[in-house]
């Protein structure tokens, strides 16, 4: 059972809205979902995100170990140097997913909201002789996102992990108020989660299910390294990899703007040809209404439906563009 996050103090802000579902305990919004997206793509304001989990290793084999457990190779990692990886399951279907960096003493990793009990219980399991010690630092320290190109300075001594999409700074969690006050403005998670969309990154929960694996998702080379082996899961993803194709595909829809209601996650995806009644081809994963590109979401589709086919996302029309080649 997932753990429930604790409610951010920014949802005091004036104009805040909770979210719900797998993000509650933080904001959906403040009042202005569009200016808030406009605000991120411009590379100013925040994201709240401390409803996510964090994990840390420590201890001097804390690379080496992790090398043995994850997707990605890790065993030398920069100091400094962010990357994502993935824990599979023995059929090389995912179970986590970790976004770390090293600080040169510490692993530091944020993880889905709920999903860090679960992630702390396997990686105890698998300590054996290793010098590593692994920890729950979630009631510690909140995860927040400064956008790419944000010139914003992180706080002295915040561990900080650089991507292309942004920043993601280790907030000690006391000090997320004094944080808000001047790195304003806050944008919710809606706006972040449009342009996650917009991106076309994946995430765990939402893109996934019991049996997605990594290369239906876009995932290699980006959270798993294909020169390296010595971990769960890893046959499948070879045998995939070089004997054969993914079952489904992630694509990106642009979605018929005249519709009120946005499709869920799980909304049924069908050949616009075949009409509501028609044989299910896949399911939208996520959806938002994005300040430029309209409604807009990512699904995950059988791999041989046509590049070229229109679809429909329940009762909304829906023209795709490739994410994972077929």
């Amino acid at each position: 059972m997932q753990r429930l996050s604790k409610l951010s103090p920014l949802l005091s802000l004036p104009g805040a809205v909770p979210a719900e579902g797998r993000d509650e305990g933080v904001a959906a919004h403040y009042g202005d979902l569009f200016r808030e997206q406009r605000t991120l793509a411009d590379g100013t304001g925040f994201v709240d995100l401390s409803h996510r989990g964090v994990i840390t290793v420590t201890g001097s084999d804390r690379l080496s170990w992790l090398h043995l457990l994850l997707t990605q190779h890790v065993s030398e990692l920069p100091a400094g140097q962010a990357t994502d990886a993935l824990i599979l399951s023995a059929n090389g279907h995912i179970e986590h997913a970790l976004y770390l960096v090293d600080d040169g003493e510490t692993v530091w990793a944020h993880v889905e909201p709920g999903t860090q009990d679960a992630l702390l219980a396997y990686l105890e399991s698998m300590k054996f002789y290793y010098r590593v010690e692994v920890a729950d630092r979630t009631d510690d320290f909140a995860v927040v996102h400064l956008p790419a190109g944000s010139i914003a300075a992180a706080p002295e001594g915040v561990v900080v992990r650089e991507t292309a999409h942004g920043r993601d700074l280790f907030l000690p969690r006391g000090d997320l108020e004094a944080f808000a006050g001047t790195h304003g403005p806050a944008a919710g998670i809606l706006a972040y989660e449009a342009l996650r969309i917009e991106a076309h990154r994946p995430r765990l929960g939402f893109e996934t299910d019991h049996r997605t694996i990594p290369h239906e998702i876009g995932l290699i080379g980006s959270a798993v390294h294909l020169q390296k082996g010595c971990y769960r899961g890893q046959e499948t993803v070879a045998r995939v990899q070089n004997l054969g194709k993914p079952p489904r595909r992630l694509v990106f829809l642009h979605l018929d703007g005249s519709e009120v209601l946005l499709p869920g996650h799980g909304t049924p995806v069908r050949l616009k040809a075949d009409g509501e009644e028609g044989r299910q081809l896949g399911f939208v994963t996520s959806s938002a209404r994005h300040h430029e590109l309209g409604p807009i979401a990512l699904a995950l589709v059988k791999r041989n439906v046509p590049v070229d086919a229109e679809l429909i996302a329940g009762t909304t029309a829906a023209a795709q563009e490739t994410v994972v080649e077929p």
